[in-house]
């Protein structure tokens, strides 16, 4: 069986649509199994369908209002950097409405809705593929992964935005009695699960360079503070992940292709740049090519 596993990543989701258009295009590679952790949940319901054109459009045309109903930050873009800032009455205005996070993601919801339509849900039900979305269960304190074969149209919808909401900028969602977040904070790679479910042969796609080289600027505001602080956590949670993934492969006799970005494309995944989305999606494509073509040549004759 194989799997196909897009770690969370935000804006650089965009890299991992390009990686995974040349995978299914150009190596004819059919997944039995997609797994997607906040923005690879966002991917493989698209990817599974083959309707590649068509999620590309969505990563390269989204904007910051395409996911935010309040934005809780501002963005400055210098000497060629971007960074946030704090929109004081966004947060406010958030938390006087009773809100427990500085901004909400509605328009990510309604986006969702808006991109896979039912027909295309039920036709991904009735096929023999399998997609999985990762979910943090902060009440329980656990990593729960929710199958398209379990839920109706709606609630699996909900649980890829649930995947998606990167707290406390983007909306807690209170489902079953329970409060859920972004699966990236249990589960950025989740090898794992796909391992677990059957996968004999994994190809994972890393929104993360493969070696960390990056000396982060200081932080400006408690904003960008905040965004540090959570980049490390998720850094590690990441290379945890990684690492059990190789060790649980390993034991299983089960083959791991891993897809890295060859380059830092950006220290804040929150900020939404559509030509920059658009360059990311190329090269993507590109850098699977690329590393195809390199495993060609050393193949035996």
């Amino acid at each position: 069986m194989r799997a196909l596993v897009i770690s969370g990543g935000g804006s650089k989701g965009a890299f991992a649509g390009g990686v995974a258009q040349f995978l299914i295009e150009e190596r004819g590679h059919d997944y039995d199994l997609l797994l997607g952790t906040s923005t690879g949940s966002l991917l493989i319901t698209h990817l599974a369908l083959g309707k590649i054109d068509k999620i590309r459009e969505v990563y390269t045309s989204v904007n910051q209002n395409s996911i935010f109903s309040n934005r809780p930050f501002t963005i400055h873009h210098k000497h060629g950097v971007n960074s946030i800032g704090i929109n004081h009455w966004a947060v406010m205005g958030n938390f006087m409405r009773g809100s427990k996070t500085f901004g909400e993601s509605h328009n990510l919801l309604k986006l969702i809705k808006d991109t896979i339509t039912p027909e295309e849900f039920y036709t991904l039900k009735e096929s023999h593929k399998e997609l999985v979305v990762t979910v943090s269960n902060l009440s329980l304190n656990q990593v729960e992964y929710k199958s398209i074969n379990d839920f109706e149209y709606e609630e699996f919808c909900e649980w890829i935005w649930i995947s998606c909401n990167y707290i406390p900028f983007m909306s807690l969602v209170r489902k079953n009695g329970c409060e859920y977040a972004d699966g990236g904070l249990g589960s950025m790679v989740p090898i794992e699960e796909a391992i677990r479910r059957g996968a004999t042969e994994v190809d994972a796609i890393i929104l993360h360079t493969e070696v960390t080289h990056l000396n982060r600027m200081p932080s400006r505001n408690a904003f960008s503070l905040m965004t540090n602080i959570f980049a490390f956590m998720l850094d590690r949670i990441e290379q945890q992940n990684i690492k059990i993934g190789k060790h649980v492969a390993s034991n299983n006799g089960a083959i791991i292709n891993f897809y890295y970005t060859p380059t830092i494309l950006t220290t804040n995944s929150l900020i939404f740049d559509k030509q920059q989305m658009s360059q990311w999606w190329e090269s993507g494509y590109l850098y699977a090519a690329s590393k195809s073509e390199q495993a060609s040549q050393l193949e035996p004759e």
